[in-house]
């Protein structure tokens, strides 16, 4: 079965306005560019027609990442609740850090990218200990370095 994608109402629709750009004019514009650098000669020895192909592989990939994300997609509305759920912004202080050292992060998918915020996957060791969450607890998770644990500062 393929991975879900929780993405807010938002965030699917820009997706769907981006894959609809990509697929329609990125495509058009994409042959045109081929098309111009072709007329510069030798194929063998022609950066920008080889540059145009590598652009052309890159945009195809991010169409299918999109199709992939889309089709799995469930809209999630974060926020509201006292408890972290996906879309919630959390504020976090990490065990020993002063109580002024806070950090602010979105739980939920990179595709959200809100205010600049770094993102926690929901699906990650301490996206996953922080679901349910709420101000005040402490979450301990699994990292490479070994077992840390954050608390809950603030659930937007």
């Amino acid at each position: 079965m393929a991975q879900t994608h929780e993405l807010s109402q938002a965030a699917h629709d820009r997706l769907v306005t981006e894959l609809e750009e990509l697929r329609t004019h990125g495509r058009i514009d994409m042959a045109e560019r081929i098309e111009r650098a072709r007329e510069h000669g030798d194929l063998k020895e022609n950066a920008e027609y080889h540059a145009a192909k590598e652009d052309k592989a890159k945009m195809e990939a991010r169409v299918a990442q999109l199709h992939t994300i889309l089709e799995n997609a469930v809209i999630v509305e974060g926020g509201g609740t006292a408890e972290v759920t996906s879309g919630s912004i959390v504020t976090l202080r990490y065990e020993g850090d002063d109580e002024d050292d806070v950090e602010k992060f979105l739980v939920g998918s990179i595709e959200e990218r809100v205010d600049g915020l770094n993102v926690i996957s929901p699906g990650s060791p301490l996206g996953g200990a922080l679901l349910g969450a709420s101000p005040g607890d402490t979450v301990s998770y699994d990292a490479p370095t070994g077992s840390l644990s954050v608390m809950v500062v603030a659930v937007e």
